[in-house]
């Protein structure tokens, strides 16, 4: 009797601890289908700790091409509010589709520059954007594109853990959260998930 007391403690026991880790789990940690986001992240070079601020799909037509993030110091709900945060963010692209070409994806960061931007502003970040998409090779289902802003030293890109280089003025950071926020985003409804209002 006293050894099936003891089993039956024990499976009480065991039950409860997988129970409060899997609420712990859900509590650091956000899911979109088969995408799975930390709550918090912490930039290399960073002491701030930053928190998931919204995601949400890029579409392109019906096709659903990446999870977009954005990752914040405070929450914001506006594109003036999050531009206004000059600690460090980061936006993260999670590939859905199948596969994304280079010339593709910088047909798309021109043509998010462009329509977010003056020509005058355009001429001065249009070296750092030539560089910038340089970064980028085709891109597949599962791959991870890591857009950081560090204060003091600007937008880093990490795509598959690997650093792929940085782009130095906060200006370019700015231009390249508009491509998400701005005025003419790349996808309207992922700029509200970006934002929050999906919440």
């Amino acid at each position: 009797m006293a050894a099936e007391k003891l089993t039956r403690r024990i499976y009480t026991t065991f039950l409860m601890l997988l129970t409060v880790a899997m609420f712990s789990t859900a509590g650091v940690a956000r899911q979109l289908d088969d995408v799975t986001l930390p709550d918090n992240v912490t930039l290399d070079g960073t002491d701030v700790a930053l928190q998931l601020n919204g995601m949400g799909y890029r579409t392109k037509f019906v096709f659903k091409v990446y999870v977009g993030a954005l990752y914040t110091e405070s929450k914001v709900d506006s594109r003036d509010a999050a531009q206004a945060l000059s600690g460090p963010k980061r936006v993260v692209m999670h590939m859905v589709y199948d596969e994304v070409s280079k010339e593709k994806m910088a047909d798309a960061w021109n043509e998010g520059f462009e329509e977010n931007n003056s020509d005058a502003q355009l001429d001065k970040l249009k070296a750092r954007l030539e560089t910038f998409i340089a970064y980028f090779p085709d891109l597949k289902e599962g791959d991870v594109v890591l857009l950081d802003y560090i204060p003091g030293k600007g937008t880093r890109v990490t795509i598959n853990g690997d650093v792929k280089g940085e782009i130095e003025g906060a200006d370019f950071y700015t231009s390249l959260l508009d491509v998400w926020l701005g005025e003419e985003p790349a996808d309207d409804e992922l700029k509200e998930a970006m934002l929050g209002e999906d919440d």
